[in-house]
C-alpha cells in the first residue's frame, strides 16, 4: 500500500464532498493509502480548516481521522532542514523521511528544491500525479 503525506493545502482541499478533490479524503477513509501525519501537521491542519471551515467540523474530521487504521502518527526526532524558502513545510518532509513514505503530495513549488538532495530521497508528487496511481 502506498506511504502517503499531504500537504494541508491538498488535504484542505479533500476534506469538503462538495470539492473536486474529495475522492482523496474519500480513499484514504476506504484504507486505499497509509496516511502518515505528526502532531505538528495535526495542529496546522486543525489550524487551517478552522479558519475555512469552522471548529466543529474540523474537530469531527480530525478526531475521525485519528480512528482510521490507516493513520499512522509519526514523532520525528531529527530535523533536516531540507527546504529553506518556507521552512514551515519542513514538517512535511520530517514527516515523510520517518515514516520511509512513498510521496508527500502538494501544489507547493517550495518542494521543488527536494530533486537536487540525494539523500535523503524525499519523493514529491502533484495531485494529478497521485490520481493517477490509482
Amino acid at each position: 500500500m502506498l506511504k502517503i503525506v499531504l500537504d494541508t493545502n491538498v488535504f484542505l482541499v479533500s476534506v469538503a464532498s462538495h470539492l473536486k478533490y474529495y475522492w482523496i479524503f474519500e480513499k484514504l477513509v476506504n484504507n486505499e493509502y497509509d496516511f502518515f501525519v505528526t502532531n505538528e501537521i495535526l495542529t496546522e491542519y486543525l489550524e487551517i480548516i478552522t479558519s475555512r471551515y469552522g471548529l466543529t467540523s474540523s474537530e469531527s474530521k480530525l478526531d475521525f481521522l485519528l480512528l482510521l487504521p490507516n493513520v499512522h502518527l509519526v514523532n520525528p526526532y531529527f530535523h533536516w532542514h531540507l527546504i529553506e524558502n518556507d521552512k514551515d513545510d519542513n514538517k512535511f518532509v520530517d514527516c515523510a523521511i520517518i515514516s520511509n513514505a512513498d510521496y508527500i503530495v502538494t501544489e507547493d513549488r517550495h518542494f521543488d528544491v527536494l530533486k537536487n538532495f540525494e539523500f535523503p530521497k524525499v519523493n514529491v508528487i502533484t495531485i494529478a500525479q497521485f490520481k493517477e496511481l490509482f
